[in-house]
Parts: structure tokens; C-alpha cells; sequence
């Protein structure tokens, strides 16, 4: 049964649960059972329900990434929150546990992204090149230990492994992403980049939700939850 405590919100319309860094959000070539999947059974054993329960896709995780996702529990809100999705309606803000300093305390940065498939891997370029992608994000530095610094990062545009690759881009690759040139990987295989919050208009009742997700439980994230 999927722990009620990861349940960040639930109503007729929307399930937004804390995904964990072993989880993966829709299925892939792993076989792995995906979050979605996961939370048909929940609903179904939670309220008894015969036949199939619908659970929708609304946006993804990286399996190594923990954090916010949405679910829609109605095809009328999953239409609805698709449509949010591509105009760019549901404003994402992260956490990133980095090894070095950012250049500048906060910043905006663009990028071209290219992505190849083949690797599962997003290259980034300071200027337009072909097929690539135009990436934007803003970060500002928050909090600092003895070795690590933690950004807090806002998206305005949605590309593949965004984060990841712009960062590394700078010179601030995520704690344990070997994909983008961290050195060594986490204990758990998780990355230290948390979706943490999620803002928007409710797609049925037109009312602003504002969900904040807790960070993983170890040492590192602990620190930093207690300190920002």
C-alpha cells in the first residue's frame, strides 16, 4: 500500500504524492512497476473501488530525482492540466545539493540543449546549434555547509534533463549525478535535485494550489532543511 504520508494532496480531481528517487513516474524499459501504476492500487484499495481507476500522467521525474508530481484522477483534469503544462501555467521550483560555487549568487541562464537519445544525455551549448533546444533557468544560492551549496531553481522552460545539464554547464554538476560529471555517485543512486515546490490554479475549481514537497531523509538534505 503506498504510504498515505507521501500524499501531498488529494481531492476528486488532482493526486499529488513525494516521489522518491527509486521510483519511476510511468513505465519504461526497466519493467519496473511506475508511480502510476502504484497509485491505481492505492485508490483502488482506498476506496474499494471494482474495475480499472484512472490514474493520468500529468509530468515526470527523472527516476533519480525525488520530489512533487502530479497525477490527474479525471480525464477532464488531465486534459486540462496537459494544456496548463504546455503553456507553461504550473511554475516548478527545485532544490540542487552542488559540490561547487555558482559563478554568481543568483543568476538567469540559457542554453541550447541537444539531446541524444542514444545516451539518455542532454548536451548544452552557449549558442544556438542545430537541433538544439533553447533552455532558461534562474537559480539563487540559499544555504551553504562545509562542502556543499544548495540552489534553489526555477524553471521557465521544460526541457529533457534541463537541470542536470545546465548546471553542470557552469561548472555546479548535482551531488551524485555521474551522468554530468559529478565523481562519485550517491549511496542510494539518487541525485540531489528535489522538486520541492509546485504552483498553480487548480484545473477544475480555479483556485491556486501551492504544494511543497519535504526533502529526502538523510544527513546532507536534513542539514539543509533545517537551516533555509
Amino acid at each position: 500500500m503506498f504510504p498515505s504520508e507521501r500524499v501531498l494532496l488529494e481531492d476528486n480531481h488532482l493526486l499529488i504524492v513525494n516521489k522518491l528517487p527509486s521510483e519511476i513516474v510511468q513505465g519504461d524499459k526497466t519493467g519496473d512497476e511506475p508511480l502510476n501504476e502504484t497509485l491505481k492500487q492505492y485508490l483502488k484499495v482506498k476506496y474499494n473501488k471494482p474495475g480499472n481507476v484512472f490514474v493520468g500522467v500529468v509530468h515526470r521525474l527523472d527516476r533519480p530525482v525525488s520530489g512533487a508530481v502530479i497525477f490527474a484522477k479525471t480525464s477532464k483534469a488531465l486534459t486540462r492540466l496537459n494544456q496548463m503544462v504546455k503553456e507553461r501555467l504550473i511554475k516548478k521550483t527545485y532544490l540542487a545539493i552542488v559540490k561547487q560555487p555558482p559563478p554568481k549568487e543568483s543568476d538567469t541562464i540559457t542554453h541550447y540543449l541537444v539531446r541524444n537519445q542514444k545516451k539518455n544525455k542532454s548536451f548544452a551549448h552557449k549558442k544556438p546549434v542545430p537541433n538544439g533546444k533553447e533552455a532558461i533557468l534562474s537559480y539563487k544560492l540559499i544555504a551553504t555547509s562545509k562542502e556543499y551549496y544548495l540552489l534553489e531553481i526555477d524553471l521557465h522552460t521544460g526541457r529533457h534533463h534541463q537541470i542536470r545539464a545546465q548546471l553542470a554547464a557552469i561548472g555546479c554538476p548535482i551531488k551524485g549525478d555521474l551522468k554530468y560529471g559529478f565523481p562519485r555517485s550517491n549511496p542510494d543512486a539518487s541525485i540531489s535535485l528535489h522538486a520541492r515546490k509546485l504552483t498553480f490554479v487548480h484545473p477544475v475549481k480555479k483556485e491556486p494550489v501551492v504544494i511543497t514537497a519535504p526533502t529526502p531523509n538523510d544527513v546532507l538534505w536534513n542539514y539543509f532543511e533545517n537551516i533555509f
